[in-house]
């Protein structure tokens, strides 16, 4: 006998409804998802006809042309010209982004007005970028392109000669690294330099996560981007780096970027062109830019070890560095994590007093989740962290040599003085030792065995390739034009298949207009739309299993072959010895570092009220092991109310350094001496001690270690705590008082 349905006979129409509305905004969806597609496969013909394509959203001023210089390159340099309402300081120094060449096209770092370049224009910066054009000069390298963008810089400095310090430079992604090889090697060109989800220690990372750290030696090593370079014609297709990135994520690849559009057509469309008119914007590089990225970087992690060395013989050594170096990244990054862009820092140093020898201030800060392309174009990362950045640019430049983390916090009306804050958030940098940095995790010494020879794998494979293989490879790649191999291209393909003005995109321009005269969405709480929901996650479920899956193997099977005993053998590594010992101080550096010291042991009793009263607010301040961005706007503002002694940012930056590097190297002396560098007049010295008061008071109260040093200095100014204080924020200690 048949059985019964439970569906009640009342529900029956409801659900046929809905089945019907849903079947209708269905077809409507589809319709207006392939209109979709051809508005994207049309922006990609049309962005690839332009001569120097780019997705910022602001009008540009060229200003230098790559092309014209003695050695040419395909970059150039533009200032970016500011939105009405904004006005910009020239006395302010400069930014200038740094976009990745990395398979897209330029200008990620302002395609919107919440970005790098907004959020620094909004705080009076004059702004500049540096992109590129899509197809490279022929035979540029890249230390062609590290001197034009040396040369580009020198532009913007003779731009601004009023500006109060050098100009700030960001480096995003692979131009992250490409900064710091530019600064180790013209260090005079550079005011502070924020690094943003740049990779700088290749073999870094922790076991289980990240994987793609691996690929270099499962695919044996550079040869495979040699033969590619070689079916180019002698160029690097960028498609091919894009590819990679699309399969990290198979899931958001393959199915969730598509479905999202698709279930959200209505709203997502604009959004969606917008971001695919820069993801679809491929690049290419030349054979010799992108082998010297895949064997000195990639695979051969050459950069923060100084084995690196440019054309003339100089090494890049990063502690060559005298400018602030902010890196930001993410533990959400699966391309660049927090290994690494910081693992370049243990590789460097042994500990944090090997940082201030070399005169470093290294500021970090991690995001907790935002994924890679979020460092650059999230609109909550641009109001929060990198507006911060840009409104604390010149007070994060007098902070002492050493290493720091940069922690945000909420600002709220409960917070003391909450006026010398300039964004929403306040910003503290935090001091850090190595630990801090090895506590996130990293290679073990087998580990960096392993990729040593992995490295050794490929310098032979590469080797055996250009002997034996390479020549046949371009006398075929010269039967056949290079073109036709870059249109064939899967991500390109993708493109070009919807963007050609083809009797089915013209039908399915003509359904979509009529499908939005007539929209007809289904109701958000239709059944048949939630069972879609259930089907989509289970899609990327398990596309996601599939990738956890393919990335346990991959890192098993690089760890098992690479882990071999006899292979390490073959290939000469030493299983006693540290394949990336951190680098010994050069002679030469030692021997300008023991100069220096004598200098500033012997300068100690040098100096007057304005020398004792930096002195002594750092050696005050030195217990709390961290600066509040609004003790360092209490000093700015302190410094600026005295026009006629007043400091330069460079002067008053020499002047924090020298006292610093004075307490650190003798505390007891440098305190003893302070008393007979002070002026007679006790109104100075009141008023001294009550600026220093204040400045720490801002950020809380002033007790434990903090309260006893400012009641040493203070007595070493000559009065006890009980004396009246005098002045305020209207301190300035005049040269002519020193």
């Amino acid at each position: 006998m048949m059985e019964k349905s439970s569906i009640p006979d009342n529900a029956m129409p409801g659900l046929f409804a809905s089945a019907l509305e849903y079947l209708v905004d269905t077809r409507q969806r589809s319709i207006l998802f392939m209109d979709v597609m051809r508005r994207r496969g049309e922006q990609y013909r049309d962005h690839l006809t332009e001569t120097v394509p780019h997705v910022l959203d602001y009008e540009i001023e060229l200003i230098a042309d790559g092309r014209n210089l003695e050695r040419p390159v395909n970059y150039g340099l533009v200032r970016v010209k500011p939105p009405s309402g904004v006005e910009i300081d020239l006395t302010r120094r400069p930014f200038v982004v740094v976009d990745p060449r990395a398979g897209h096209g330029p200008g990620i770092g302002g395609f919107k007005a919440d970005s790098e370049i907004g959020v620094a224009m909004k705080a009076g910066h004059p702004c500049y970028f540096i992109g590129f054009t899509p197809e490279p000069v022929p035979g540029q390298t890249i230390g062609d392109v590290a001197r034009a963008e040396g040369t580009f810089i020198e532009k913007v400095i003779a731009l601004h000669p009023d500006a109060d310090g050098k100009p700030c430079v960001i480096g995003n992604c692979q131009a992250g690294w490409a900064v710091m090889i530019l600064a180790s090697l013209r260090p005079e060109l550079f005011g502070p330099m924020i690094i943003a989800g740049a990779p700088l220690s290749y073999w870094a990372g922790v076991r289980g996560k990240n994987p793609m750290r691996y690929s270099g030696g499962l695919l044996g090593g550079s040869w495979l981007t040699a033969l590619t370079s070689d079916l180019g014609g002698g160029k690097f297709d960028g498609a091919w780096l894009v590819q990679n990135f699309e399969n990290m994520n198979p899931s958001n690849t393959l199915w969730s970027k598509q479905y999202n559009v698709y279930s959200k057509v209505d709203t997502e469309a604009e959004r969606y062109l917008e971001f695919e008119r820069w993801w679809g914007g491929h690049v290419n590089l030349n054979a010799e830019e992108i082998q010297f990225i895949v064997d000195e970087l990639f695979v051969g992690n050459n950069l923060a070890a100084g084995r690196i060395k440019t054309s003339d013989g100089e090494v890049v050594d990063l502690r060559k560095i005298r400018s602030p170096i902010l890196v930001f990244c993410s533990k959400g990054d699966n391309i660049t994590p927090p290994q690494q862009a910081l693992g370049w820092i243990l590789q460097l140093y042994r500990n944090v007093d090997e940082i201030r020898y070399y005169g470093q201030m290294i500021v970090y800060t991690v995001h907790e989740t935002v994924g890679h392309l979020g460092i650059f174009v999230s609109g909550g990362v641009a109001k929060k962290e990198h507006a911060e950045f840009s409104s604390n640019i010149d007070l994060i430049d007098v902070l002492p040599p050493g290493l720091y983390e940069a922690t945000f916090t909420a600002k709220s009306a409960d917070n003391a003085h909450a006026d010398l804050v300039g964004g929403n958030w306040i910003m503290r940098c935090e001091q850090r030792t190595l630990d801090d940095l090895r506590a996130m995790g990293g290679n073990s010494l087998d580990d960096e065995r392993r990729f040593a020879t992995a490295k050794r794998v490929s310098e032979i494979n590469l080797s055996n390739y250009r002997s034996f293989v390479q020549p046949w490879v371009r006398a075929l790649a010269a039967l056949h034009p290079a073109e036709w191999m870059r249109n064939l291209h899967p991500l390109r393909a993708g493109y070009e298949a919807f963007g050609r003005d083809t009797p089915v995109m013209k039908a399915v321009a003509t359904e979509a207009e009529a499908v939005r005269e007539h929209r007809k969405p289904a109701a958000k709480d239709n059944p048949f739309l939630k069972a879609q929901q259930i089907v989509s996650e289970t899609i990327v479920n398990v596309l996601d299993k599939w990738r956890d899956t393919q990335e346990a193997m991959s890192e098993s099977l690089f760890l098992s072959i690479y882990g071999s005993p006899a292979l390490q053998a073959a290939v000469g590594i030493d299983p006693n010895a540290d394949p990336s010992p951190v680098p010994e101080m050069s002679a030469e550096h030692r021997k300008l570092l023991d100069a220096r010291i004598a200098e500033l042991k012997a300068g100690i009793g040098s100096g007057g009220l304005r020398e004792c009263w930096i002195r002594a607010l750092l050696y005050v301040g030195m217990t709390r092991g961290m600066f509040d961005e609004r003790s360092l706007e209490a000093l700015r503002r302190m410094r600026k109310e005295d026009e006629a002694s007043r400091l330069t940012l460079s002067q008053f930056k020499t002047l924090v350094r020298e006292q610093f590097f004075m307490l650190i190297l003798d505390q007891e002396a440098s305190l003893t001496a302070i008393p007979k560098m002070l002026p007679d007049d006790m109104e100075l010295r009141r008023a001294a001690i009550a600026a220093i008061r204040e400045v720490l008071s801002v950020v809380g109260e002033i007790s434990g270690e903090t309260a006893t040093r400012l009641e040493r200095v203070t007595q070493l100014f000559g009065m006890s705590e009980g004396d009246p204080q005098a002045g305020g924020m209207s301190f300035s200690p005049r040269a002519k008082a020193s």
